[in-house]
């Protein structure tokens, strides 16, 4: 999405102080709306013939969300002054003031960056047009490239405390269309987050209908490749969201998540401990760094081939590493002691030192247990359903009580877990750490039977060796000319599809995503469902208009129909439907000229790099010729190449 504009400034002909007419018209359409653009903004403008108290809601919310508000000084204008007022008191930054000739200064921002501009004949002067209009285009992009650190309201200014509303904060309470885009978007996201389906996250993270939401897109996005253990995929929405908002919160913590689940430790605790530095009584900034420093206490001595008793003895010479997890968690506690999280590990680890033979403190042991015995079950007292709360609970009675009460709260804990795989999984690498050091090896045992137990029975998710992601031409209507896919070539391309395949061994553990036009992506997905392999047909239209537009065209149209039913009836996935998925294409912003077959092609490439990077193998049968823009196969080719270099193209400049 562009980032917003919104123009403050008198509208029509207006007397200046002097009494000459200044045309503000021609000053927007000449000066302002063109240098705005310039700077890749889209613009809005005020209409100062609203009377007070009568704004239009449209108008006002984009006041308070655009990102970027220009007013223009030249006149005393109320309404401009009422507008440029309400954006200093709500929101810190984003405000860029320009002036024509005036003969004072108004004097509450005698002191602010002024641009002026020149007139002549009541518009902007031609001799220096065109270099005032560069000036706001550079003050404009250098505003928009600025820290989101620097304050340039004066209320701001002078009330440093003064914390800027999240743009939700500023959504009026009358419906207008943004929040009714808003509500279609975060709906469709909240879908895609529910299914677990990041590639639609991913597609609709670029298509927000503000750019105000933009941050809360990328968030959702990295979140969703985290779950999936795609921990360079998600670094990068979380640093792109760090390009949005460099003090967010949680990108800073899911950024240091992210580097630590890469080993990248010393990065990881560096931007662990900003964030303690900038949020020392937060307990899940101190968790964070608790979770960091077990990770890489874990790393220092776990090694496949070890027994559980070597890797007691490794564990145990890591006390120093052990140490500097343990306090962190115990800081955590001590910030927030409803934290029961922070509370079971700090515990955890504190018996784990004992029992590795390390320093141990009765007391702290002591009072950790009931510290953690009470936030659970407090926890537990307001949601009865709440699967982490009782884990917390479990762990403390695995760590403490008789196997007949471990095995009894386990229970209760998988029951609430209501089959969430992911939440299931968790907890086994819990137990698993306890059990590769021999702690309580009978009640670790008879936890892990209950939690493999119920994993077994939930939906574990399809996890493929391979995606293998295909675009291509399809074959030609009957007279194309130049001929670029004929329909007596197919032979030649399902040959070297196959030659294709078969190197990469494709088989039933790998997934297979293309359209289904006819010709080249048929050819792909009768080939990988011959030799096995699971496919997801992503179709960019509803299927009826997807096969009159995409299959029927083609020299023998029919016969390509009764091909992709039939290879559609016998395929385990149904084809997924994008404007049912992720709605309708974007009306507005960067997106807006992208058609249904180049966001369909962004979805595929989206949906197969979310599977991780290094699973991603592209076979494209092409020309080399179409767009560069996102979505076509040429983007497709380049990002794939660029990420993993594993693609194989099947000119057919060659081929016949």
């Amino acid at each position: 999405m562009q980032p917003h504009a919104f123009v403050a400034m008198p509208f029509g002909t207006k007397p200046s102080a002097d009494g000459q007419s200044i045309d503000f018209n021609r000053v927007y359409a000449e000066y302002i709306r063109p240098a705005l653009e310039a700077a890749g903004l889209e613009v809005f403008r005020a209409d100062e013939e609203q009377r007070a108290g009568d704004i239009r809601s449209d108008m006002f919310q984009e006041l308070l969300i655009a990102d970027l508000v220009v007013a223009d000084l030249t006149l005393d204008n109320p309404n401009v002054w009422y507008e440029l007022g309400v954006r200093h008191a709500l929101r810190a930054r984003g405000v860029v003031l320009v002036q024509g000739p005036r003969p004072n200064q108004p004097f509450d921002i005698y002191t602010d960056r002024k641009l002026r501009y020149s007139l002549r004949d009541g518009g902007p002067d031609p001799a220096t047009l065109e270099q005032e209009r560069a000036a706001l285009t550079a003050m404009v992009s250098a505003s928009m490239a600025s820290s989101t650190r620097r304050r340039v309201s004066p209320v701001f200014q002078l009330i440093p405390q003064l914390e800027q509303p999240e743009w939700r904060k500023l959504m009026l309470a009358e419906r207008n269309e943004f929040s009714e885009a808003y509500e279609s978007w975060a709906s469709r996201m909240e879908v895609a987050r529910q299914k677990n389906r990041p590639g639609d996250i991913l597609v609709l993270a670029d298509e927000t209908p503000m750019r105000a939401l933009l941050l809360e897109a990328k968030r959702t996005a990295g979140s969703a490749l985290l779950k999936l253990k795609q921990y360079d995929l998600a670094l990068e929405q979380f640093e792109l969201a760090l390009t949005i908002d460099v003090d967010d919160k949680p990108s800073r913590e899911k950024k240091a998540v992210c580097l630590a689940r890469l080993r990248q430790f010393e990065e990881a605790r560096e931007w662990v401990r900003r964030l303690t530095g900038d949020y020392p009584r937060d307990a899940e900034c101190w968790a964070l760094a608790g979770q960091i420093e077990k990770e890489r206490w874990i790393g220092l001595w776990r090694q496949e081939g070890l027994s559980p008793a070597q890797m007691r003895e490794a564990a145990g010479f890591e006390n120093a590493a052990l140490g500097e997890a343990i306090e962190p968690y115990q800081q955590a506690f001590v910030a927030d002691p409803a934290h029961h999280y922070s509370g079971i590990n700090a515990l955890t680890l504190q018996l784990l030192r004992q029992h590795c033979g390390g320093d141990s403190d009765p007391t702290v042991i002591a009072n950790l247990s009931g510290g953690v015995r009470w936030a659970s079950l407090t926890a537990l007292e307001r949601d009865r359903k709440d699967y982490w709360a009782r884990a917390s609970y479990a762990e403390l009675c695995l760590l403490l009580n008789p196997i007949e009460v471990v095995r009894k709260e386990f229970s209760h804990m998988v029951a609430a877990a209501n089959q969430d795989w992911f939440a299931l999984d968790s907890t086994r690498q819990t137990l698993s750490l306890l059990r590769d050091v021999e702690f309580r090896p009978a009640e670790t045992a008879a936890a892990l039977v209950v939690v493999e137990r119920e994993i077994a029975r939930s939906a574990q998710p399809f996890e493929p060796r391979q995606v293998i992601l295909f675009s291509g031409h399809m074959i030609d209507a009957p007279g194309r000319e130049p001929p670029r896919f004929p329909a007596d070539k197919e032979g030649i391309a399902a040959q070297q599809i196959a030659q294709a395949l078969d190197g990469l061994g494709v088989g039933p553990c790998d997934l297979a995503l293309s359209q289904a036009a006819s010709g080249g992506d048929l050819l792909f997905l009768e080939a990988c469902q011959a030799r096995g392999a699971r496919l997801q047909v992503m179709l960019p239209f509803a299927e009826p208009e997807f096969v009159e537009r995409s299959i029927l065209p083609a020299s023998n149209g029919e016969q390509w129909r009764q091909r992709y039913f039939a290879l559609t009836a016998a395929a385990a996935l149904e084809p997924r439907i994008m404007p049912n998925d992720l709605g309708p294409l974007p009306q507005g912003g960067r997106r807006a000229s992208m058609n249904a077959f180049e966001r369909c092609n962004l979805w595929l490439l989206y949906s197969a790099l979310a599977w991780g990077v290094d699973k991603v193998r592209f076979i494209s049968l092409w020309n080399g010729g179409g767009g560069d823009g996102p979505g076509g196969t040429g983007h497709m080719y380049g990002e794939v190449k660029r990420r993993t270099g594993r693609v194989a193209w099947l000119d057919t400049r060659k081929l016949w």
